[in-house]
């Protein structure tokens, strides 16, 4: 792919302006109408020291929630191994709520094609890297969309539910309101599960 796509979407995304809704949906258009800078966003969302990410991820997060979950299926490798590595604020909520809708989709009743491409080394990856944001300083966004989606995973994984369970008793329902009110969800969530499998 030419260099000038990467230049060319760089460029819109320093001119994105605010988190605005408009802003957010005019260059996810760009993209939208040429999927061939899609691959582009990923890279530029990836690339975490510089501050032109946050407004990748913003985008990226953009299509993934309003328009194509899909479109993330193909980088998969490349979004799980490295989702780990985000470390603004802003560029990791949007990350843990792609997370979300991949883990809804991922369990959704309805066939789709998460199920067929999210594979158990993305599963364990994500799930790592959830953990890893559950232990650290996250804002409460990055926190509610991460118990969600290791609440999703653990309906498979045994050892997640106990593990999650311990870290919002121990620490997360002792945040902030918000936290421990998605805290106290996520626990009946669990217990509601438990009961269901005896």
């Amino acid at each position: 792919m030419p260099k000038n796509n990467l230049l060319f979407l760089t460029e819109q995304l320093n001119n994105l302006g605010s988190a605005k809704r408009e802003n957010r949906q005019r260059v996810s258009n760009i993209v939208l109408e040429n999927q061939n800078l899609f691959k582009e966003l990923v890279t530029i969302t990836f690339d975490v020291d510089n501050k032109v990410s946050i407004k990748a991820a913003w985008i990226l997060e953009w299509i993934c929630t309003h328009h194509h979950l899909e479109w993330i299926l193909p980088h998969l490798d490349e979004f799980t191994s490295k989702i780990e590595t985000v470390k603004f604020d802003s560029a990791i909520r949007p990350c843990a709520k792609i997370c979300e809708h991949l883990a809804n989709a991922y369990y959704s009743k309805n066939e789709n094609e998460v199920k067929d491409q999210l594979t158990i080394n993305h599963i364990d990856t994500i799930v790592a890297t959830g953990f890893d944001w559950l232990i650290t300083p996250q804002k409460i966004a990055v926190r509610a969309y991460t118990m969600n989606f290791l609440y999703f995973f653990g309906l498979q994984n045994e050892w997640i539910h106990p593990e999650l369970k311990h870290l919002i008793a121990t620490k997360i329902i002792h945040e902030s309101k918000g936290c421990k009110a998605r805290g106290k969800h996520i626990l009946e969530l669990i217990e509601k599960h438990r009961k269901s499998t005896l």
